[in-house]
């Protein structure tokens, strides 16, 4: 699809209505695989966000999906998706994936195929990459901006009443609609009462983070402290620094509570 065969209906759309759906044409080379297998390969994909989502995900032109791979299946009962006219299974190499791929029943999108991706915890598309750049969860958002900027605040942590951290050298993490995260070095926490657990998740922004709960006592606060051991390039600064939710913690700037 060139740029003039865009269609009107793909105009850009922002901010998001609510309970509407939103689309927009996008500008990056988008391409999912399964193993050595190139399942979608699109340079006019569309971001879409489903009512009341902030998450978008992507549609793409049905020249660009591996269509031969569809075949229609009952709608799965997890309701991921809004909207969706006919869902497909996909099957490759011997290997029936359920529920895959889906078309919405909306004006402007009934010629797009979706992949099912956001939250999907069945076996799917393996790698998804932006130009050449492998995103991860969903795609990354055009209207989110994240900055993490080294900072000399006086940070102070408390969790029931005790100190668990104390630093003048945070990196300070602004994240679009989200609070403000502090990012504090492993020198600067008190790790007596945090004992790792095996969550893990991952962030389309700033890669792969750990988890520690606070364990002191009758407190026992589950994953409230995370760090990015190898983040993505855009916010190295954060390497290994820990950071606290802010909902559930007493945090501190400057004397003032944050």
């Amino acid at each position: 699809m060139t740029e003039m065969d865009t269609p009107t209906a793909l105009t850009r759309r922002h901010p998001v209505p609510p309970g509407a759906f939103t689309f927009e044409p996008g500008n990056r080379h988008v391409r999912g695989t399964i193993g050595e297998q190139m399942i979608v390969d699109s340079t006019a994909p569309v971001l879409v966000w489903e009512p009341d989502q902030a998450v978008p995900g992507y549609v793409f032109p049905r020249a660009d999906v591996r269509t031969e791979l569809l075949a229609p299946t009952p709608a799965p009962d997890h309701g991921r998706h809004a909207g969706v006219r006919t869902w497909y299974d996909l099957e490759l190499d011997g290997v029936t994936y359920p529920a895959l791929a889906f078309d919405y029943g909306v004006d402007g999108l009934e010629d797009y195929v979706g992949i099912d991706w956001f939250r999907r915890a069945e076996p799917g598309v393996e790698h998804w990459y932006e130009e050449a750049e492998e995103i991860f969860r969903h795609p990354r958002d055009p209207y989110k901006r994240i900055d993490s900027l080294q900072s000399t605040r006086h940070v102070e942590v408390f969790i029931g009443g005790s100190k668990v951290s104390d630093t003048r050298v945070p990196v300070l993490l602004f994240e679009t609609r989200l609070p403000v995260r502090y990012y504090i070095r492993r020198e600067d926490v008190d790790f007596t009462h945090l004992r790792e657990t095996s969550l893990s998740t991952t962030c389309p922004y700033k890669g792969d983070a750990r988890y520690w709960s606070y364990e002191n006592g009758d407190t026992v606060l589950e994953n409230v402290v995370w760090a990015y051991p190898n983040p993505l390039a855009s916010v190295t600064n954060i390497t290994d620094y820990v950071s606290f939710y802010n909902e559930i913690v007493d945090i501190v700037v400057d004397g003032t509570p944050a």
